[in-house]
């Protein structure tokens, strides 16, 4: 198990490079068409953090600069023809952290009109847009807009999005959601980081693969429809807590990580209880009582290898909603269902198998060379870094 060691580091490498503000966020923005037949009014909302892509200091652009971005950009085209602005556009009041614009085209026919969006496709080959369009006869639908197809052409109906995607468009989404969330990344480094042997991390993984796979199966067929909010709290919680136990294990005092914790988490229900923070008191008391009990009985196991199968699969729950909100943004043909879920929980696993091979490959590499770590140095720094991470976007999600 040497090499999973210097692989570690290497991923706590990443995560650091990566930056708390890029936890569990893709570059995306989003767009509300309303077609009135041969008008076409366009609202474009993006975040400050994507904004700030587009100037060459990385601070936020003015309303001018983000206009004269945009304005290019953006478009409508009837029979292959442009439409013209019918108006000069402006910026409308927006959530906090959010920037968002106004745009209103003339078309010269009603008919075969096509939404153009190139906006930050050329910074972010990723980049996605979630767009929302109210046809004439007041039929809504909600399509996504890529690198690939950088626009809906309304004259054939389907248009792009998930209505015409296959199967491979699924897989994808369900790699670049690893790939571009950095906080399922952390909790498969914390998975990691308690094996001990081969057989151990099956355990994890299968426990956290049963349970994202459950989850994302309840959410996306509408049984189970949870608070986005609350779910990318607890997907940081079970982050710092996978940290916890790390932590507890290597010291040999379980008792004072499990006071620790739970009295954290009692602390912000408190702050709750009086009008400070965003998640329900009765959920931050849940938490407290279960990660206390978690750490206590993982620290005094010596072999907690099936216990962390249940315990990693109770993660999976919480982590498989948060696999579910790519596709919640979009409208799923229900036809497609089955063909949808399967394709984006087979881009989940590829893409952590991909993250793990690809750097096993690369230790494997190092350890020809004797370039490993000893064990300890490595649970203890990265343990460390996912407790303080995890802890931190808890408490920016639980008071943002």
């Amino acid at each position: 198990m040497t090499r999973f060691w210097t692989l570690l580091v290497l991923l706590a490498c990443a995560l650091v490079g990566a930056g708390p503000a890029a936890a569990h966020t893709r570059s995306e923005s989003h767009s509300a068409w309303t077609i009135d037949g041969a008008v076409v009014h366009l609202n474009f909302s993006v975040a400050d953090l994507e904004a700030k892509r587009i100037t060459a200091d990385g601070g936020r652009p003015g309303d001018a600069a983000l206009v004269a971005y945009l304005g290019p950009r953006l478009g409508v085209t009837a029979e292959g023809k442009p439409c013209k602005l019918a108006a000069p556009p402006r910026l409308l009041a927006a959530a906090p952290g959010f920037r968002r614009a106004e745009f209103q085209y003339a078309c010269p026919s009603p008919r075969s009109l096509r939404l153009v969006d190139h906006a930050f496709f050329e910074l972010v080959s990723t980049h996605v847009n979630f767009a929302q369009v109210q046809r004439p006869d007041g039929d809504f639908a909600e399509q996504l807009i890529t690198a690939d197809d950088q626009g809906l052409d309304l004259g054939e109906g389907e248009g792009g999005g998930l209505q015409s995607a296959g199967f491979l468009r699924f897989v994808l989404m369900g790699v670049l959601h690893i790939f571009t969330g950095v906080d399922h990344q952390s909790f498969l480094l914390g998975l990691v980081l308690i094996s001990r042997r081969l057989r151990d991390l099956v355990f994890v993984v299968t426990g956290f693969t049963i349970g994202h796979s459950l989850t994302l199966a309840l959410a996306v067929t509408g049984i189970i429809r949870p608070h986005a909010e609350y779910i990318d709290a607890l997907v940081a919680l079970t982050i710092a807590l996978i940290g916890a136990e790390n932590v507890s294990v290597a010291s040999g005092r379980p008792g004072t990580v499990a006071l620790w914790t739970g009295g954290g988490l009692m602390l912000v229900a408190g702050l709750r209880l009086l009008g400070i923070g965003l998640l329900p008191p009765l959920l931050l008391i849940g938490s407290a009582i279960f990660a206390a009990n978690y750490i206590m009985v993982s620290g005094h196991l010596r072999d907690a290898g099936r216990v962390r199968l249940v315990v990693t699969l109770v993660f999976g729950l919480i982590h498989g909603f948060g696999f579910a909100a790519d596709l919640l943004e979009s409208k799923l043909p229900p036809e497609k269902l089955a063909e949808i879920l399967v394709g984006f929980n087979v881009g989940v696993e590829i893409g952590q198998l991909t993250i793990v091979l690809a750097l096993t490959g690369l230790v494997l590499l190092l350890t020809r060379v004797r370039l490993t770590l000893p064990r300890p140095i490595v649970v203890d720094v990265c343990a460390a870094g996912l407790v303080a991470v995890g802890s931190y976007w808890f408490m920016a999600r639980s008071f943002a």
